[in-house]
Formats: C-alpha cells, structure tokens, sequence
C-alpha cells in the first residue's frame, strides 16, 4: 500500500499517518468513504462517554491537525487534493455524527448524508473545494460535515 504514498513520505510519520488516517486513505478503492465509516465508531464512543459536545471539540480538533498534516504532505504530492489524504473526511463525519443521537440508524443516515454532501459538494462545499493548501483540503469537508449535521438535526426535531 505504502507505494501510493510519493518518494521522501513514510507512512509511520506523524504527518502522513494523521492526513491518511492511519493508512486508510491508501485503500485502492474509496479511501474517502472507508475513512467516513472508520470514524463511525471513534465519534460512537466519544459521544456516549463524553457527550456529542466533546464529540464538536474532537472534530474541530482534527481538523486543526488535519490541516497541519495536509499542509506537510501537498508540499509531496503533485495534486492540490489527493485521494489519498482523508483525515478531511473523518473530520466532517466527525461533525455530522454530533448532530446524532446514540441510535444506529442516525449513525447509518448521519454517514449516507455526509458521503452525499461530500460527492455532490452543494455550494458552498463546491466553492470550498477549490481551494488550495491544507486549509482547503480540510475546509470543503468541514462544510459537506454542516450540510448533514443541519439535515439530521432537522430530522430529530421532525422525528423527535
């Protein structure tokens, strides 16, 4: 898998471990989603020992360090937003799921709207998508995170 990564990138450095999320974001087929599922459990057992508020403060602190690290690995990389970055992708999922209820289904819905918003990129996460450099490899997905957060609250309040 580590031949993905370009000449000079170890997949053990800090960096490169963050922005490809322990190595997911080398899958051969859909890094970005397999990383969206992979914080499902993360974001589950923070939000039931510590609250969906801190489950906010996880993703807003990944996606500090998301972009140090995206920032650190596009000096390497010859895109402005490679497939193999995808800790911008656990980031937003992160966000969407602090909207949810401990409740599979709204986890199961809370990653089929992030995926959605994250491959259909609605304006603004259209505009936020061409953007350059770490901040705006993280920026489009932290805005795809909004879009489902926002659906599912109002799906709880419709649904109670």
């Amino acid at each position: 898998m580590a031949s993905r990564l370009p000449d000079g990138l170890r997949l053990g450095s800090p960096p490169c471990l963050l922005a490809t999320w322990f190595g997911i974001g080398l899958a051969p087929v859909a890094p970005g989603s397999w990383a969206s599922l992979s914080a499902l459990p993360i974001a589950w057992i923070v939000h039931q020992w510590l609250g969906p508020l801190w489950l906010l403060g996880a993703a807003a602190l990944l996606f500090f360090a998301g972009w140090w690290a995206s920032a650190m690995l596009l000096e390497k990389f010859e895109q402005d937003d490679p497939d193999e970055i995808v800790v911008d992708e656990a980031a937003g999922q992160m966000l969407t799921l602090a909207a949810a209820p401990l409740d599979l289904w709204y986890f199961a819905a809370g990653f089929a709207l992030f995926r959605l918003a994250d491959i259909v990129k609605p304006w603004p996460v259209s505009w936020a998508d061409r953007r350059k450099g770490g901040f705006g490899v993280m920026f489009d997905d932290v805005l795809a995170g909004l879009y489902a957060l926002a659906v599912l609250l109002a799906a709880r309040t419709a649904f109670g």
